[in-house]
């Protein structure tokens, strides 16, 4: 009786268990792993450069997810009775997260050098913030590197950045015209504020071309740094200015030099001291060519 009691529960068991150590395959084989993640969300990455077997630099021939995700022999593991699964040795999201160096590390074992050169050292590096809290290597398109996704993602941190976008005058990052990374470098630069420009200028002028001079008269701010006189992530005044002229142009050229009162709301039409100044461009109505003149009489930007 004991001895056909011990076959059926064999019979029972073993084909669950062999069922159940099918299912999860082995861990240096992808397809393995796809048994039990089969999710969309996961399989997913079957379509992007991660999962190129042609490329050596995946390691998926050899490694399959592990390339990625580490030794998971102890995950992949069948269970014995209640006992729970372990995680991957990299878990790149969700509560069960690594720590972000040894994520970090993972991703920088393929993705150095080129625009992350400068990644060690770098503003987002030295805050703790992990390559996945920007980037998804599952997605077929990363949502991170498209015009239109990029901007929240950003502003997830950088709250300030996306008050600032959202006012009048601004650079077109919400309309996904360009994105933040075409000023900044998210992996570092030499800058401190990681421009791609080895300068202020430098940068915006990547864009503005026809500001770059050299110029017969040119505007010293202009030649100095633009944000002396621009707020790049947006403002209220057009132009992205910091303020309207002429207060704006009071804050170099004071009252001594050019003008015999200073301009205020008195100096507006219907005030006590009416000015022209004050209207529409205001000192741009005559000095139009303030970034810089190749103009033989224009010294004071007038032409």
């Amino acid at each position: 009786m004991l001895r056909w009691l011990f076959l059926s529960l064999v019979l029972f068991v073993s084909p669950v268990a062999a069922q159940e150590e099918r299912s999860l395959g082995n861990a240096s084989d992808a397809s393995g792993c796809m048994n039990c993640h089969d999710q969309p969300a996961v399989t997913s990455v079957l379509h992007t450069a991660h999962m190129v077997k042609a490329d050596a630099r995946t390691g998926v021939v050899d490694q399959g997810c592990q390339n990625c995700h580490g030794d998971s022999r102890d995950h992949v593991a069948r269970l014995r009775g209640r006992e729970a699964r372990p995680p991957p040795s990299v878990v790149f999201a969700g509560p069960r997260a690594s720590p972000v160096e040894k994520r970090n590390e993972t991703c920088a074992g393929c993705h150095e050098g080129g625009t992350a050169t400068h990644w060690q050292g770098s503003l987002h590096q030295t805050s703790n913030v992990a390559c996945t809290n920007c980037h998804k290597s599952h997605p077929v398109q990363d949502p991170v590197l498209v015009k239109t996704a990029q901007a929240p993602i950003c502003f997830s941190c950088h709250a300030d950045k996306r008050a600032a976008a959202l006012k009048p005058s601004h650079h077109p990052v919400t309309e996904g015209r360009m994105t933040c990374a075409d000023c900044h470098n998210p992996h570092g630069s030499l800058t401190q504020t990681m421009l791609r420009g080895a300068t202020v200028n430098d940068t915006c002028l990547t864009c503005h071309d026809e500001k770059r001079g050299p110029f017969l008269w040119e505007h010293a701010p202009v030649q100095e740094q633009c944000t002396i006189c621009h707020t790049p992530h947006g403002t209220v005044q057009p132009a992205l200015l910091k303020q309207r002229p002429p207060f704006l142009c009071q804050n170099c050229h004071d009252s001594s030099t050019h003008n015999s009162q200073p301009f205020s709301g008195a100096s507006l039409p219907g005030g006590a001291l009416p000015s022209k100044q004050m209207v529409l461009r205001a000192c741009l109505n005559c000095h139009s060519a303030v970034h810089g003149s190749n103009h033989p009489s224009g010294a004071r930007f007038s032409r």
